[in-house]
This record gives structure tokens, sequence and C-alpha cells, in this order.
């Protein structure tokens, strides 16, 4: 049998024909329908020249189409490259030329960008259109059989977000998807009764392997929402009867924001699922209570397909912890000589395991850097307990050193988010003539509540030792965010007049 991706989306189509495996508002498609229009779309690429092993890009929202593409890009033997809808022509072009693509698909409305890319990449771009795009797929004759690709062969380029040099496609083989998706599935326990609430971008890793591959596979429905909206999201927990809701933690937040006093999928919804970055112990208290289920949290990178832990259901949940290693996989915390570290200690956390990647596509010397001594080193920070739990500490890079002494961010916003005014906070560092860093934080409200400066500052300073606490706290609307809703500390700007009153201090 092939160990191609998409080999388990036939037999999925014979095992639930009718049942829906993924909706759009009132727009539903079969696991039938998407088993053929996978197939047909395999055809459309071989009409066009596609070969296995061509890259064909992706720039399309959590619509059916996406997954009608993906799997029949997969089922040609095609490598795909997922992209941001929001990429700018500049970030689409060089996204596509590094790659090698020939094709990227992109919907109809949005495809400025990536046509104007594509012309300067000299690709193609096939531009996806409701309802026409279906009736040049049933003129299409269907390519019903599946490219026999090996496991350890490149499934899927998942450009890195960039925060030093340029993005780096990370590449997932058939296996690496394949594995992480099937543990994924028994994590959440998904089966055929359940719907699963598809907000997290299908362009992203969680959103593909946890949300789209984990879903297809077990037979579940994925009900989709094309952007992030919190209130929509909550009205179709309840509209779409979800048993299973994916997310971050800003989106969580942001639901507990909007949530009123009706909560209809009490009692439906099994279990919540959290990713991408640290969640605020006071939003995972909060996620429980609001929607009568246990929060688990995960952890892994675009580079480990993306899950390398998780909190195991059957076993204990320490509230704060990323869980334990996935069955087959094995973190490691280290010092900066890579020299394994006592429990309680903070290092760098390394991965080994079926869900790594193959490497970094066409950049040996970063792939040696990242996979030295056969581990990919994280760049994240975290320690771990008796009982092998992790617990994330911070971004090695995001980490503050005021005057010689550590501060990690998380801990100071863990805080900030129980004051009862705030909805989101992010701590950065602000320079200082004497101390080289000072902690900063920058905070948005909820909507109506009110707080100063300094009553955040002393809220944080009881909590805390005094050289962890920010000196400097000034107000936002929005805190940037990237595809998945995690925060980019990078595009922070600390106010001129916050420089200033630091300096002069």
């Amino acid at each position: 049998m092939s160990a191609n991706l998409a080999a388990f989306l036939p037999a999925a189509a014979v095992r639930h024909p009718d049942r829906t495996a993924l909706r759009l508002a009132e727009l539903m498609l079969s696991y039938r329908q998407l088993d053929d229009g996978s197939a047909r779309v395999a055809g459309l690429l071989r009409e066009r020249g596609i070969q296995p092993g061509d890259r064909v890009a992706l720039m399309l929202p959590n619509v059916p189409q996406f997954a009608l593409a993906y799997y029949g890009a997969l089922r040609l033997g095609a490598i795909v490259v997922p992209m941001n809808v929001l990429n700018k022509r500049r970030e689409v072009a060089f996204a596509l030329r590094d790659a090698g693509a020939r094709l990227v698909f992109a919907l109809d409305g949005l495809a400025e960008h990536a046509a104007a890319g594509a012309a300067d990449a000299g690709a193609e771009c096939l531009t996806i259109a409701f309802g026409a795009f279906e009736e040049t797929l049933s003129q299409t004759e269907p390519l019903l059989e599946l490219a026999p690709s090996a496991g350890d062969e490149t499934a899927v380029l998942l450009y890195t977000s960039g925060t030093t040099g340029s993005p780096k496609g990370a590449e997932l083989t058939h296996d690496n998807l394949r594995r992480n998706a099937e543990i994924s599935r028994g994590l959440f326990d998904l089966g055929p009764g359940d719907v699963a609430l598809g907000v997290l971008p299908l362009f992203h890793s969680f959103g593909q392997t946890c949300g789209l591959n984990a879903a297809m596979m077990a037979g579940t429905s994925l009900t989709l929402l094309p952007r992030f909206d919190p209130a929509q999201a909550l009205h179709m927990l309840d509209e779409h009867s979800v048993t299973i809701c994916l997310g971050v933690p800003t989106m969580y937040a942001a639901m507990l924001d909007r949530v009123g006093d009706e909560r209809p999928w009490l009692g439906r919804l099994k279990v919540c699922i959290s990713g991408g970055s640290a969640m605020p112990l006071a939003v995972l208290r909060g996620c429980e209570e609001v929607f009568g289920c246990p929060l688990l949290e995960g952890y892994g990178l675009s580079e480990t397909s993306p899950v390398a832990s998780f909190n195991h259901p059957g076993r204990p949940h320490k509230h704060g912890s990323i869980g334990t290693p996935l069955e087959g996989v094995e973190l490691r915390v280290v010092d900066d000589a890579d020299r394994d570290l006592a429990v309680g200690e903070v290092g760098e956390i390394l991965i080994r395991g079926h869900n790594v990647m193959k490497g970094y596509w066409r950049q040996p010397e970063a792939t040696a850097h990242t996979m030295r001594g056969g581990w990919l080193h994280t760049g994240d920070l975290a320690h771990v307990d008796d009982d092998g739990y992790y617990f994330i500490v911070d971004r090695l890079k995001d980490m503050i050193i005021r005057g010689g002494l550590n501060v990690y961010p998380r801990e100071v916003e863990e805080i900030l988010h129980e004051h009862p005014a705030v909805l989101e906070a992010a701590v950065v560092p602000v320079p200082h003539p004497l101390l080289g860093e000072d902690v900063g934080a920058a905070v948005v409200l909820r909507d109506g509540a009110q707080a100063d400066a300094k009553e955040l500052r002393f809220f944080v300073r009881d909590e805390i030792a005094a050289y962890k606490y920010p000196r400097q706290v000034w107000f936002v609307d929005s805190l940037p965010k990237g595809p998945t809703g995690k925060v980019l500390k990078r595009e922070i700007r600390v106010p001129d007049e916050v420089i200033a009153a630091t300096v002069g201090r």
C-alpha cells in the first residue's frame, strides 16, 4: 500500500460516503464528494503538466476547496506548499521561487497578491471561484490511482515564520504527517459521531494535522470558519453541534470575553484542545468552567508536524504543563552545551522522533545547525518535573536579561492575565542604559474595563520578585498576531515616550 498521506481518503469514502466531511455555513461536502473531488483535482493538475515531486502552492482560507486541492496534489504525488492568505506579492513570490512551485491555487477575491507573486516567480495562478471551480472539476477526468509515494518522501513544505532572516521551508514527509495525525486522532478521541470546530488556519501545521487530517482520518465532520471571529465561533459551537474545539490561547481568550449567560454546548463538548503558544492559567481555568469540559494543552512546532507532547486523556493533567512526549517521541532539556539538566532546571527543549522534519528545503547548513547531534533544537525554554511533565518557560530569544538576571516574559504575562481588566498582555524588553534591558508590558484592556499603568505595575509587583515586574506598562488597542493568533512580539513597538522614560530613570 502507498505511504501517500492521502491514501486514507478512498477508504474513508467507502466507510462514510454520505457523512459530512467539511462544512462551510450551509455548504456541506460529503466524504464521497471529497474523495471524488480530490481525484479530479489530481486529474486537473496532471492536465496542466504537474508531475510527481513538483511543488503546488495553496493560498486558500478555511474553505472546502483547500482540502480538495491539498489531497488532490498529494494524490498526484506533488508536494504541497501551504501559504498564508494574508501574504503580499513579495512574500508570495519569495515562497514560490524558493520552493520552485509551478502552480498556486488562490481564492477568487483574494487572488490579487497570489497572481502578482506568481507572475514574478514564473508560476501559474489558478483562481478558484465557488461554483465555477466545481463545474471545471465535473468536466475533468479523475485520477483514481494514488501516486506510490514513499513514507520518507516530502509531502508538504511548510514555511516557518522567519523570525530571523528569510522563512525556511520545513520538509514534512508522508510518514511525519500521517503518524502525527493518527496519534492526534487517538488523543482527541475523534470518531464519526464528532464535529470539530475548524477555526485554525488550514495553511498552518496545527490546523492541517490536528484539524483537517486527524478529522478526515476519523470520519469526523470539520466545520470551517474562514476568518476567526469569537462571536461566530461561539455561535457555531451550538448551531453546528460541535463536540471538539481546537484553538490557540488568543482564540479561547477572545471567546471567553464574548460568552454570555446561555451556554447550550454544556454536556456536548467533550474536550478543548490548545496549542501554538502557552495558555495563561487564568484563561485555561475560565475555559474549563465556561465550556464544561477539560482543556488539554499540547506542544510542538512546524518542524515537528506539529505535535511533540500532549496532556494525555486519562492521565493526571497538570495546569501550565505541555504534558509528556507522544509515543515514539523523545524530549530533553539541556544547557547551552547540550548537556542534560536536572529536574526543575531551565534549559532548551530538544526533540527526536517520527514527527521531526526531514530538514529545511535546500538549506543544508540551517538543517545541520538545527538538527545537530540528531536532535531538533527548538529554541524553547522549559523544565521537567519528577513525573516527566514538561513546562514551557519561554522562547530562548524572548527571555529578558535585566541586569544579569533572567526574566521569563510568560511568568509576568500569567500574572497580568489574572487582573480582571486585562484581556491580553505581552511582556517585552525595553532598552535600559544601566541594566541593558528592563521589563515592559503592552496591555489590551477588556471592553469597558479601566486600569492604569501604576495599578498594573503594583498588581504584578505584589506577586513576584522585585526585578521581574514591568517598570513600564502601556496600553494598545490590539497586539500583532500571526495567522493562528499567536502574538508576534517582534512586531511590538515600544513607544518613544516609554524608551525616553526608561533612559531618564
